[in-house]
């Protein structure tokens, strides 16, 4: 019998080796993943083909964004099957179709605004829309900021400074937005989520959290909130246990309901994680997870080789009755 992942309402097997990649392809560091209406799954990733999609049993449908993207980090798929994807190391956000066409740059490609500036962009994070279609992007790396643009890419206002008081940030890594329109950051290096409304006023911050990194909330109202996890990278706490990396499965009111953690610690086994970075759930409940194992693999690791049979970047968990 395969091990089981989560708990309760939320338990999970591991589908080995479930997307199938072309002859001669594979994944760099997948730093996102989108799941569309039809259940196609969107890779985003730091490699040649940076976007491959999937179909729910992982065959391979089409890539694209050759040529275009330089270190790909944040993606989102609107309800109308636009893909929106935050590029950290060019400084932009694209609305592409869903076959490639950019529809909408934010953004100055490869012209970052000044460093801490709070002006758009640099190093943005992530990208989420809220229910009438305004467009919020977290500005992350060189930013502690959320700006907020109309549906048609005119920039609307912003707000967040850096520092740890409420409504300030360090490194503003993923944003998501619900039903009713709450703003959800993932305020990575201080330990929280914080929540808005949608002009940017802050209403509460969930702790108990170890540098969330990707987030993910379904459609709906009340939704729940996947969080991604990093966890610790500096000698005198790497490989502690109880820090991550792992996935945390919470209320929209923050209440922690499940945990998928990568036990002791991390590595490159089967429900293992190195950085969970970019979550996705599709309609029947099954989570997809992309890492950037590469990135972080010498912080972890630090002065032992990347495995000759590279890293795995992708996991799919499959949700089972408890």
């Amino acid at each position: 019998m395969s091990r089981l992942y989560g708990s309760g309402e939320y338990t999970y097997r591991i589908v080995e080796n479930w997307a199938e990649l072309p002859d001669g392809w594979r994944f760099g560091d997948v730093a996102a993943v989108g799941v569309d209406q039809d259940d196609q799954v969107y890779v985003f990733h730091r490699g040649e083909h940076p976007v491959i999609v999937f179909d729910r049993g992982g065959k391979f449908r089409r890539s694209w964004g050759d040529g275009i993207f330089k270190r790909p980090h944040g993606l989102h798929i609107g309800a109308d099957g636009a893909v929106y994807l935050t590029d950290d190391g060019d400084h932009t956000v694209r609305k592409c179709t869903p076959e490639g066409k950019v529809l909408l740059t934010l953004g100055t490609p490869g012209l970052p605004a000044p460093f801490m500036s709070g002006t758009p962009f640099n190093r943005c994070t992530h990208t989420a829309l809220s229910p009438r279609g305004d467009i919020y992007v977290t500005d992350g790396y060189g930013n502690g900021r959320v700006h907020k643009y109309s549906p048609d890419g005119k920039l609307l206002g912003s707000w967040g400074e850096p520092g740890s008081d409420p409504g300030q940030f360090n490194l503003p890594h993923n944003i998501a937005c619900d039903e009713d329109g709450w703003v959800y950051v993932a305020d990575r290096e201080n330990h929280r989520i914080q929540v808005f409304d949608g002009e940017g006023r802050f209403e509460t911050q969930w702790h108990d959290l170890h540098r969330p990194c990707g987030m993910y909330m379904p459609a709906g109202k009340c939704p729940l909130c996947y969080v991604g996890e990093t966890g610790p990278y500096w000698g005198f706490n790497r490989g502690a246990p109880n820090l991550g990396p792992r996935v945390s499965i919470l209320s929209n009111e923050g209440e922690l309901l499940a945990r998928i953690t990568s036990t002791p610690a991390a590595g490159t086994g089967p429900g293992q994680f190195l950085s969970p970075h970019g979550l996705a759930v599709d309609s029947r409940g099954d989570l997809y997870v992309g890492e950037v194992g590469y990135t972080a693999w010498p912080s972890l690791f630090p002065g032992v080789p990347v495995p000759e049979q590279g890293l795995r970047c992708l996991q799919k968990f499959e949700r089972v009755d408890a």
